[in-house]
């Protein structure tokens, strides 16, 4: 049994990029972990209206890489946006993309992957706006469902969830 994290901002979070990876992470048999920027609950929207809360597991300034076996990073604009301003949340990811363990993103998660400074070399999918970010960070940009570049697996919406969460769970097998 792997442990997952699965790492948000407290509000903007795209509700399907959390929750279907997340109940492919149970059904696989592993244990994902919610981590936030601060503790309480994160609120998640169905596109830009409000979904469901999610109690917060944990604050990611309180936890190691060491903790877990695999980093998730779901989109939503606002979500990835607010995790790339907090520097608990940047250094997490850095060290975690560093570690060589498996970190997925999808959609607009990539952000936080361009503040981290681990896109050199790197190729990736993701939301089509973020391709002149991700290439200004030294990565390319990819119109694929899924892309797995050594470590990172990523993709650009939620249609590509399926995949998305096939390629994490074959990188922790």
């Amino acid at each position: 049994m792997a442990k997952i994290a699965f790492l948000t901002a407290t509000e903007g979070i795209e509700r399907v990029e959390l929750t279907e990876p997340w109940d492919g992470v149970k059904q696989a048999g592993h244990e994902p972990t919610l981590l936030s920027t601060e503790s309480g609950e994160v609120q998640t929207f169905d596109h830009l209206d409000k979904a469901e809360t999610r109690p917060v597991d944990k604050v990611v300034g309180d936890v190691s890489v060491d903790d877990f076996d695999a980093l998730v990073l779901p989109g939503g604009v606002a979500n990835p946006d607010a995790l790339r301003t907090d520097e608990d949340a940047v250094a997490f990811v850095k060290a975690f993309v560093e570690s060589g363990k498996p970190v997925a993103a999808i959609c607009h998660a990539p952000w936080t992957l361009v503040e981290a400074g681990v896109l050199d070399g790197r190729t990736l999918a993701s939301w089509p706006s973020l391709q002149t970010d991700i290439r200004n960070a030294g990565g390319t940009w990819k119109d694929e469902e899924v892309v797995v570049d050594g470590n990172l697996i990523t993709s650009r919406n939620p249609d590509d969830i399926p995949a998305f969460t096939k390629s994490l769970l074959d990188a922790l097998s």
